[in-house]
């Protein structure tokens, strides 16, 4: 999926700065992304990632 239909997903959802890591799975599972390309869109776009699942990011 491009970048642009990642943003449009986020823009919809209201999703600017910030994305808590549940929200970014569902998006995953929802559309068919792969959750690696929306941490590269994240990481590209300064959007942080909060209340990782994993325990990584805070």
């Amino acid at each position: 999926m491009s970048q642009e239909a990642i943003a449009k997903i986020f823009a919809e959802q209201g999703i600017g700065k910030e994305i808590q890591c549940d929200a970014a799975f569902q998006i995953s599972e929802k559309h068919g992304i792969d959750k690696l390309e929306i941490a590269k869109y994240c990481n590209k776009n300064g959007i942080k990632i909060r209340g990782c699942q994993l325990g990584c990011f805070k």
